[in-house]
């Protein structure tokens, strides 16, 4: 996949943040882009602000990934866009954060919901359009799913799982030419989890870091996979 121009990807939660970011980096590499958002409104807010990166084109779509029929028409309106779908990040996440004696139902079923399932979801929707592109699948994890911490019971229990589903997969599909890799970082200056970023965020991984770790990927010799990027800050935050 070394030449990315005209290639396409989709791009869970790609209104903001992380996806955001990976949006952008692979705009200037020349690829058609569709990005989702629960809201059409935030979807085509932001394909018209990247709209003018690079030689690609991007369409923003409303897709929950909790909605396995909103994956297959995302699918599907990416094909109809584009002709084409060589790449799907999934990235679209939620964060619920309580000890378990706080922790409700409903917080941990958006979490896993969202955080797994809904990969499960695209990746079951893209999965017949990778294979005939011999194309890349990309999980967005995080360390925390290696590591685990307080009042994190759902979010490590979503990110332990997706982990451990890309690799599977990639077992999977490999043999079909599809490539499966999951990126893990720490803290990344996002909106994740209602964070609005500051220059106190400076310290932090920054969405086109992962961008260009996407692109990099991209650009690797196909006979050679990274299936799992750890990914950290090179310093602590300053006191």
């Amino acid at each position: 996949m070394n030449n990315l121009n005209q290639m396409t990807a989709l791009i869970t939660g790609g209104s903001k943040g992380i996806g955001h970011g990976i949006a952008a980096s692979l705009l200037k590499e020349g690829l058609n882009v569709a990005i989702t958002s629960r809201r059409q409104e935030d979807a085509d807010a932001t394909a018209r602000e990247l709209s003018k990166l690079g030689s690609g084109k991007i369409i923003g779509i409303a897709a929950d990934v909790r909605d396995f029929a909103a994956q297959q028409d995302a699918v599907a309106k990416t094909l109809e866009a584009f002709g084409r779908l060589d790449v799907l990040i999934a990235n679209a996440g939620v964060g619920h954060f309580a000890p378990i004696t706080q922790l409700s139902p409903e917080q941990w079923h958006e979490t896993i919901d969202t955080n797994l399932t809904g990969v499960f979801y695209s990746l079951k929707a893209a999965v017949d359009a990778l294979t005939e592109a011999k194309g890349y699948f990309i999980s967005i994890a995080s360390l925390a799913g290696t590591n685990f911490f307080a009042t994190a019971s759902a979010y490590n229990a979503s990110k332990f799982g997706l982990v451990g589903f890309t690799q599977a997969v990639m077992l999977d599909l490999r043999d079909a030419g599809v490539k499966c890799s999951t990126i893990m970082p720490g803290s990344v200056a996002s909106h994740f989890n209602n964070h609005e970023p500051s220059e106190a965020d400076a310290w932090k991984i920054q969405p086109e870091d992962l961008g260009q770790i996407v692109v990099d990927l991209l650009k690797m010799n196909p006979r050679t996979l990274p299936s799992k990027i750890e990914v950290r800050p090179s310093q602590t935050a300053k006191k």
